[in-house]
Protein backbone atom coordinates (compact mmCIF):
# COMPACT_ATOMS: atom_id res chain seq x y z
CA UNK A 1 0.00 0.00 0.00
CA UNK A 2 1.05 3.61 -0.31
CA UNK A 3 2.48 5.54 2.65
CA UNK A 4 -0.70 7.63 2.70
CA UNK A 5 -2.89 4.51 2.75
CA UNK A 6 -0.80 2.99 5.54
CA UNK A 7 -1.17 6.17 7.59
CA UNK A 8 -4.93 6.33 7.03
CA UNK A 9 -5.34 2.68 8.07
CA UNK A 10 -3.23 3.25 11.20
CA UNK A 11 -5.43 6.24 12.08
CA UNK A 12 -8.59 4.17 11.59
CA UNK A 13 -7.12 1.46 13.82
CA UNK A 14 -6.27 4.00 16.52
CA UNK A 15 -9.83 5.37 16.34
CA UNK A 16 -11.32 1.87 16.72
CA UNK A 17 -9.06 1.06 19.66
CA UNK A 18 -9.72 4.31 21.48
CA UNK A 19 -13.16 5.72 20.71
CA UNK A 20 -14.67 2.46 19.39
CA UNK A 21 -13.74 0.40 22.44
CA UNK A 22 -14.83 3.19 24.78
CA UNK A 23 -18.26 3.41 23.11
CA UNK A 24 -18.79 -0.35 23.27
CA UNK A 25 -17.73 -0.42 26.93
CA UNK A 26 -20.27 2.34 27.67
CA UNK A 27 -23.01 0.39 25.85
CA UNK A 28 -22.17 -2.75 27.83
CA UNK A 29 -22.31 -0.82 31.09
CA UNK A 30 -25.72 0.65 30.27
CA UNK A 31 -27.03 -2.78 29.21
CA UNK A 32 -25.76 -4.41 32.44
CA UNK A 33 -27.71 -1.82 34.42
CA UNK A 34 -30.93 -3.15 32.86
CA UNK A 35 -30.74 -6.28 35.00
CA UNK A 36 -30.72 -9.99 34.18
CA UNK A 37 -28.12 -10.58 31.44
CA UNK A 38 -29.71 -13.86 30.30
CA UNK A 39 -32.72 -12.08 28.82
CA UNK A 40 -31.15 -8.73 27.99
CA UNK A 41 -31.28 -7.95 24.27
CA UNK A 42 -29.31 -4.72 24.71
CA UNK A 43 -26.50 -6.63 26.41
CA UNK A 44 -26.47 -9.29 23.67
CA UNK A 45 -26.36 -6.59 20.97
CA UNK A 46 -23.51 -4.76 22.74
CA UNK A 47 -21.53 -8.02 23.13
CA UNK A 48 -22.02 -8.79 19.44
CA UNK A 49 -20.89 -5.25 18.54
CA UNK A 50 -17.84 -5.73 20.77
CA UNK A 51 -16.97 -8.98 18.99
CA UNK A 52 -17.26 -7.35 15.57
CA UNK A 53 -15.15 -4.39 16.70
CA UNK A 54 -12.39 -6.65 18.04
CA UNK A 55 -12.42 -8.70 14.83
CA UNK A 56 -12.02 -5.52 12.78
CA UNK A 57 -9.17 -4.36 15.04
CA UNK A 58 -7.37 -7.69 14.59
CA UNK A 59 -7.90 -7.49 10.83
CA UNK A 60 -6.45 -3.96 10.62
CA UNK A 61 -3.51 -4.93 12.85
CA UNK A 62 -2.78 -7.88 10.57
CA UNK A 63 -3.00 -5.73 7.43
CA UNK A 64 -0.64 -3.14 8.88
CA UNK A 65 1.81 -5.79 10.06
CA UNK A 66 1.96 -7.45 6.62
CA UNK A 67 1.76 -4.29 4.52
CA UNK A 68 4.53 -3.49 2.11
CA UNK A 69 4.65 0.28 1.84
CA UNK A 70 5.47 1.57 -1.63
CA UNK A 71 6.69 5.14 -2.03
CA UNK A 72 5.33 6.34 -5.42
CA UNK A 73 8.21 8.85 -5.63
CA UNK A 74 10.63 5.93 -5.95
CA UNK A 75 8.69 4.03 -8.63
CA UNK A 76 9.82 4.35 -12.24
CA UNK A 77 7.29 5.99 -14.53
CA UNK A 78 8.41 3.95 -17.57
CA UNK A 79 5.54 1.50 -17.09
CA UNK A 80 2.14 1.51 -15.41
CA UNK A 81 2.55 0.17 -11.89
CA UNK A 82 1.32 0.42 -8.32
CA UNK A 83 1.31 3.88 -6.75
CA UNK A 84 1.49 5.79 -10.03
CA UNK A 85 -1.14 7.85 -11.79
CA UNK A 86 -2.18 6.58 -15.21
CA UNK A 87 -4.04 8.64 -17.78
CA UNK A 88 -5.68 6.73 -20.60
CA UNK A 89 -8.13 7.43 -23.38
CA UNK A 90 -10.99 5.05 -24.08
CA UNK A 91 -10.78 4.86 -27.87
CA UNK A 92 -14.36 3.59 -28.13
CA UNK A 93 -15.88 6.58 -26.30
CA UNK A 94 -13.16 9.24 -26.45
CA UNK A 95 -13.37 9.60 -22.66
CA UNK A 96 -10.09 10.23 -20.83
CA UNK A 97 -9.63 8.41 -17.52
CA UNK A 98 -7.07 9.32 -14.87
CA UNK A 99 -6.51 7.32 -11.67
CA UNK A 100 -3.84 6.62 -9.11
CA UNK A 101 -3.31 2.88 -8.74
CA UNK A 102 -3.57 1.84 -5.09
CA UNK A 103 -4.43 -1.14 -2.90
CA UNK A 104 -8.02 -2.33 -2.50
CA UNK A 105 -8.15 -0.74 0.95
CA UNK A 106 -7.19 2.66 -0.43
CA UNK A 107 -9.49 2.64 -3.46
CA UNK A 108 -11.81 5.63 -3.59
CA UNK A 109 -13.24 6.65 -6.96
CA UNK A 110 -14.28 10.06 -5.64
CA UNK A 111 -10.58 10.72 -4.97
CA UNK A 112 -9.59 9.16 -8.34
CA UNK A 113 -7.87 6.23 -6.62
CA UNK A 114 -8.53 2.80 -8.10
CA UNK A 115 -7.49 -0.66 -6.90
CA UNK A 116 -4.71 -2.47 -8.72
CA UNK A 117 -7.07 -5.46 -8.89
CA UNK A 118 -9.83 -3.53 -10.71
CA UNK A 119 -10.76 -4.95 -14.14
CA UNK A 120 -9.99 -1.54 -15.67
CA UNK A 121 -6.45 -1.49 -14.27
CA UNK A 122 -5.24 -5.09 -14.52
CA UNK A 123 -4.70 -4.98 -18.31
CA UNK A 124 -2.79 -1.69 -18.01
CA UNK A 125 -0.13 -2.94 -15.58
CA UNK A 126 3.28 -3.06 -17.26
CA UNK A 127 2.20 -1.00 -20.28
CA UNK A 128 4.06 2.09 -21.49
CA UNK A 129 2.87 5.46 -22.80
CA UNK A 130 1.48 4.89 -26.30
CA UNK A 131 0.60 1.24 -25.62
CA UNK A 132 -2.93 -0.07 -26.08
CA UNK A 133 -4.86 -2.40 -23.80
CA UNK A 134 -8.10 -4.28 -24.21
CA UNK A 135 -10.38 -4.06 -21.17
CA UNK A 136 -13.88 -5.21 -20.45
CA UNK A 137 -16.11 -2.49 -19.00
CA UNK A 138 -19.76 -3.18 -18.27
CA UNK A 139 -19.65 -6.26 -20.48
CA UNK A 140 -18.23 -4.37 -23.47
CA UNK A 141 -14.72 -4.74 -24.85
CA UNK A 142 -13.02 -1.38 -24.85
CA UNK A 143 -9.62 -0.31 -26.12
CA UNK A 144 -7.56 2.10 -24.04
CA UNK A 145 -4.46 4.01 -25.05
CA UNK A 146 -2.01 5.00 -22.33
CA UNK A 147 -1.49 8.76 -22.57
CA UNK A 148 0.56 9.48 -19.46
CA UNK A 149 2.19 7.75 -16.49
CA UNK A 150 3.30 9.94 -13.59
CA UNK A 151 3.83 10.10 -9.88
CA UNK A 152 1.00 11.53 -7.77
Amino acid sequence: MTREGHKELAERLYELKSRGRREVADELEVARAHGDLRENADYDAAKEKQGMLEAQIRHFEDLLARAEVVEPQTVSTDRVSFGLVVKAENLNTGKVLEYQIVSELEANLARKRIAITAPLIKPLIGKRVGDFAEVELNGDHQELEILEIRRP
